[in-house]
């Protein structure tokens, strides 16, 4: 391959990652400390995401809204544990139109308040249960260690707000949303594996009664949590009086959850599978996903250039033609594998003269001749074998840095350069606490066979431990 000018991942985790964000133009500091600009091409990635979450998300019955940027500081204050968890994050407005407000005003860093009083409205009866709503949004939480994708003061994402007539339904309803809709989507979409699990009571969302998440593991051995899915209880539609009439006749109280996903997966994206040649973007996910290059003009090469676009987007490839030949093609081709496009068709006066082009390929590596008449066959063929390779890949990083563990000491050893897993009757709530003065964390916690435990206290259940983002 060749040679790009990023830090390399060994030398400097962080800075690597800085040099792909800027160099691979996916976003850009905004004017305000802690805010980020996400270029085109960085939110051509998001808008593919978005949209495959967003099919997803309606396939599991829930409808997309639109709930306001301002709420009300009194909304907030009305469920203790919640303005508790977000206050030291809040930005508040207390000036507008030239006067002071009478009111202070929270910009949101989430809605669970602002949807609590609609739902209130809009829940009358049985019938009109479940509700099941999303939106896809904005939300400010003011950090002070930001860092683009990953903790930024303004951030891009989904949340779904849901209630409920059972406390079953509920929390059927919030693993459905776990299991069915983000799981799949990382898997098949991001080509990561997750680990499932549940969230202990120390690292519960503020007013949670269950939190369900899934962790990534990064190219640098730490956790990123790529999703979330929460039980709320009826700590939310006590305070906002969501209520409805049962088909006995009763004013029962309902049970929500809400859930959410952020741009947060493109800082996942980056670090699950970014290597020191830059970006490695899943073909399923990437919004270029072959490139057809001219080398060098001649006669005809542009013209079959063209031609191999079109016959790469007759077959559903999403494919660009580069025929920028006032720039080196070395230039060019560095600037590809920089963004991660999958696959490169170069085609030049040479090869064309032979009949042939050549494929170039971001995440297997390498490249091959292939004649021109076999070339979106072969395209077609690679996508999904660099897919599927991109995967396993990552699944064998993480399971490769991931050790077995019986003793907290142990645990304090192994997430230096990865997670390990100990038996959560082993480690407790003590032993958590003592992990988190070293920034350990307990990322969730699972069966031995990967499935979600019902609760902390089932049989076997283990805690993956590492440092996180």
């Amino acid at each position: 391959m060749a040679k790009t000018v990023l830090t390399p991942q060994s030398e400097d985790f962080p800075r690597w990652y800085q040099d792909i964000v800027a160099k691979a133009e996916l976003a850009d500091n905004g004017p305000v400390r802690g805010t980020m600009v996400i270029r085109p091409y960085g939110y051509a990635i998001w808008e593919r995401m978005q949209a495959d979450m967003d099919r997803r998300i309606k396939e599991a019955g829930a409808r997309n809204a639109y709930f306001p940027l301002f709420i009300p500081e009194s909304y907030l204050s009305r469920e203790a544990e919640h303005v508790e968890g977000f206050s030291p994050e809040l930005a508040v407005v207390t000036h507008a139109g030239g006067k002071e407000l009478e009111e202070k005003v929270v910009v949101r860093p989430t809605s669970e308040t602002v949807i609590g009083e609609c739902m209130a409205k809009w829940t009358q009866s049985y019938r009109d249960l479940p509700l099941l709503l999303n939106q896809w949004a904005n939300v400010v939480r003011w950090e002070l260690r930001p860092r683009i994708f990953l903790r930024t003061s303004e951030f891009l994402w989904q949340e779904g707000h849901t209630a409920h007539a059972t406390e079953e339904d509920a929390r059927l309803y919030a693993k459905r949303i776990h299991e069915e809709v983000y799981a799949p989507f990382m898997r098949e979409m991001l080509a990561m594996p997750v680990v499932l699990g549940r969230k202990t009571k120390r690292e519960r969302f503020a007013g949670a009664t269950n939190t369900l998440a899934l962790e990534g593991m990064m190219r640098d051995g730490k956790a990123l949590q790529m999703g979330t899915s929460h039980e709320l209880g009826q700590n939310f539609a006590k305070a906002f009086d969501i209520t409805y009439l049962s088909e006995q006749g009763r004013q029962e109280t309902c049970w929500t959850t809400s859930w959410g996903s952020s741009t947060r997966m493109l800082g996942g994206l980056i670090m699950g599978h970014g290597d020191d040649h830059g970006l490695r973007v899943p073909p399923r996910l990437a919004p270029v996903q072959a490139l057809v290059m001219v080398v060098k003009d001649g006669e005809g090469v542009v013209e079959a250039a063209r031609q191999v676009v079109a016959d790469l987007l007759a077959r559903g490839v999403r494919a660009e033609l580069d025929a920028r030949v006032d720039t080196p093609f070395g230039r060019r081709a560095v600037d590809a594998e920089l963004k991660g496009i999958p696959l490169r068709v170069e085609v030049g006066p040479r090869d064309l003269a032979e009949g042939s082009v050549t494929v170039a390929r971001r995440i297997a590596g390498g490249k091959s001749s292939v004649p021109l008449g076999g070339v979106v066959d072969t395209v077609t063929a690679a996508l999904d074998e660099d897919h599927d390779a991109l995967y396993a890949a990552a699944l064998a990083h993480r399971d490769t840095n991931t050790a077995a563990v019986s003793t907290l000491e142990e645990a304090a050893e192994a997430a230096r350069t990865g997670w390990a897993t100990i038996p959560w009757s082993t480690l407790g709530e003590e032993g958590e606490s003592l992990l988190a003065e070293s920034a350990v964390t307990v990322r969730c916690l699972t069966m031995p066979d990967g499935t979600v435990p019902t609760s902390e206290s089932d049989a076997g259940v283990l805690a993956v431990v590492g440092r996180a983002y």
